[in-house]
């Protein structure tokens, strides 16, 4: 199953893991959208700025330290998706217990380790 996946903190760098995670998830044939600290493209994923309304996301995989999280908190939640992905680095036990609480399945895991054997 295809998993529309939203990747918070994307990066046109190629060294960095949320770069790295797009490709893959495109590479896997999942819809993906990106927000980031500034617009780029990677592949055929923009990455935008903004905090875009969009429609049936089922992953959030989050690729953004605890400390800069709070100000995405609403609007992901608004999204309402199925699953929040932290990756290592961005754990938040805040965040993650108020999705739970909103019925969101929460996991700390690696997206390009959890796609690779076939986790996602």
């Amino acid at each position: 199953m295809k998993k529309k996946t939203l990747v918070i903190g994307g990066s046109s760098k190629p060294m960095r893991y949320s770069h790295k995670a797009i490709q893959k998830l495109v590479n896997y044939r999942h819809p993906v959208e990106s927000i980031g600290a500034r617009e780029a493209t990677i592949d055929t994923v923009n990455i935008t700025k903004d905090k875009p309304n969009i429609k049936n996301i089922h992953t959030i995989t989050m690729y953004i330290g605890p400390l800069r999280q709070p100000e995405y908190y609403e609007y992901l939640l608004r999204l309402n998706p199925s699953r929040i992905i932290f990756n290592p680095g961005t754990e938040n036990p805040e965040f993650e217990l108020i999705a739970r609480e909103k019925g969101i399945e929460v996991v700390e895991n690696c997206t390009l380790v959890m796609l690779d054997y076939g986790l996602f």
